[in-house]
């Protein structure tokens, strides 16, 4: 099971610290990700971790401005969004990816989601 939260309301240029807790075995194995979801589009990728933390991977979007990370001794997923844009508003989901091992980036690669969390930026 995986719980988002951490969204809400900001100003452009805000910041926002989403968190995707876990419970269950084996999240430390496995790639995580954030997806998102705006009205009338379909999901798309964000950003992922690898299951150390070493690794990182993201949507052009978003380089230099967000940050995803891990504490595997907590269960828990971050994403730091920085300079916020009106184009980021969305619904977001954290997902575990279907095998341990490399980082990955399709939604079809996950199989296990969070319920999500809005994220709304006003101009």
């Amino acid at each position: 099971q995986l719980q988002a939260s951490g969204g809400g309301l900001v100003q452009a240029g805000g910041s926002l610290r989403l968190s995707c807790a876990a419970s269950g075995r084996t999240f430390s194995a496995y790639c995580m990700g954030w997806f998102c979801q705006a009205p009338g589009k379909e999901r798309e990728f964000v950003a992922a971790v690898s299951w150390s933390g070493g690794t990182t991977n993201y949507a052009d979007s978003v380089k230099r401005r967000f940050v995803i990370s891990r504490d595997n001794a907590k269960n828990t997923v971050y994403l730091q969004m920085n300079s916020l844009k009106p184009e980021d508003t969305a619904v977001y989901y954290c997902a575990r990816a279907k095998w341990s091992g490399n980082i990955v980036a399709l939604t079809t690669d996950y199989d296990v989601w969070g319920q999500g969390t809005l994220v709304t930026v006003s101009s």
